[in-house]
């Protein structure tokens, strides 16, 4: 009877049997608990606790399995094979070195340049090719130094009122206009601009503001959009300077210089009246001076014509004056000779303006005397008239 009473027990060996029973204190009482109800409650304790060892072996470092769980039952369990070999820890060394690699080595393109920080703070600017940062203690970060970059400001980015500017003449403006950029210290675009693009956008606005604010309305509409450009390209850069940005204003391009929307055709309308306006003026300057020089022309000649009579009458007088003295000089010398001259050139002067008829009184019989006279003069006027 004690054997049969101990065979639930032991039945999967002698040695466990024993040890059973000497854990129990008896065979008697060990066998009494044995054939009832309670007694295949056991194994299943016992179950769960080689669960419990066998997770807890995985979790720290061992390898689990059902296999393991039978074999400590058996034989009270056996030593487990080492995960951590000489291979694996060289495999996961050579892997550690790639990732490693591949996080300290990068390339730079040749429109971009790199910052390198070291902890966090600024260490380096990479150049363009292959350059070497040691993970984790360096980082990187690159930036196209060379693209140009375009911010535009006005109607064109907004929309709405964004473009309206007062003049210096109080009127109203809307502008357009792009600025071109690109860096030339990627350090300090990277620390000294909290947001470069919006940076960017402000000082520009600001600046045209300040711009037209200056000048008056038409200039800005008809030939001072390069001057103004040009001014506001300088007024930009000098301004991103003083905020130590690494920003280089490359180009400035004003496109649009045009009165509100609302007023446009009105505007329109002002302009061409103005320039009807300025055309009738220049036609009537034109005429003005046309005239006015015409009529300086005409007095001058006048002046010249009188200046000139009165010079040839002058000098006719003085002329007239000099013959009568030298002809007083040689009366006083010869009076008759002088007296007889004189009216022989008389004469001669008042013969030579009538027609004459010569008759000799000393020819014989009556009309004998008339001598025929030839008019050579009248011979002479003929042709001319004919």
């Amino acid at each position: 009877m004690a054997g049969n009473s101990g065979g639930p027990w032991g039945g999967g060996g002698s040695s466990g049997g024993g040890g059973n029973r000497g854990n129990n204190g008896g065979g008697n009482n060990g066998g009494g608990k044995g054939p009832g109800d309670d007694g295949p409650q056991i194994p299943e304790i016992d179950e769960l606790v080689k669960k419990g060892q066998e997770q807890l072996r995985v979790l720290m470092g061992g390898r689990g399995g059902q296999g393991g769980g039978r074999g400590g039952r058996r034989g009270g369990g056996g030593s487990q094979p080492p995960i951590f070999t000489k291979g694996t820890l060289a495999i996961g060394a050579v892997a550690a070195v790639v990732l490693w690699g591949m996080a300290s080595f990068y390339t730079v393109k040749p429109e971009e340049q790199s910052v390198e920080l070291f902890l966090g703070e600024y260490s380096a600017t990479g150049e363009p090719g292959l350059n070497v940062a040691p993970w984790p203690f360096v980082t990187y970060e690159v930036i196209p130094v060379r693209v140009e970059q375009t911010e535009h400001i006005g109607a064109g980015s907004r929309g709405g009122d964004a473009g309206l500017m007062l003049t210096g003449d109080e009127n109203i403006i809307d502008v357009d206009f792009q600025v071109v950029w690109n860096i030339n210290d990627p350090a300090k675009y990277l620390f000294n601009l909290r947001d470069p693009q919006r940076t960017i956008q402000a000082v520009s606005e600001s600046a045209m503001r300040e711009i037209v604010a200056q000048s008056d309305l038409a200039p800005i509409l008809n030939r001072d959009r390069g001057i103004i450009a040009e001014r506001l390209g300088e007024l930009i850069q000098s301004t991103l300077d003083s905020y130590d940005s690494g920003v280089s204003i490359i180009r400035v391009n004003f496109d649009q210089a045009d009165p509100p929307e609302p007023v446009k055709d009105a505007f329109r309308e002002v302009q061409s009246a103005g320039q009807e306006r300025d055309r009738l003026e220049k036609q009537a300057d034109a005429y003005a001076n046309r005239k006015l020089a015409g009529a300086r022309g005409e007095a001058a000649q006048t002046l010249e014509e009188a200046e000139a009579y009165r010079a040839q009458v002058v000098n006719e007088a003085s002329g007239e004056a000099s013959r009568f003295s030298a002809v007083l000089t040689e009366y006083n010398k010869a009076p008759e000779v002088t007296r007889m001259r004189l009216y022989l050139e008389t004469m001669e002067e008042v013969m030579r303006r009538v027609d004459k008829v010569i008759i000799d009184d000393n020819a014989g019989g009556e009309g004998q005397g008339v001598v025929p006279y030839l008019p050579l003069n009248e011979l002479r006027k003929s042709p001319e008239g004919n």
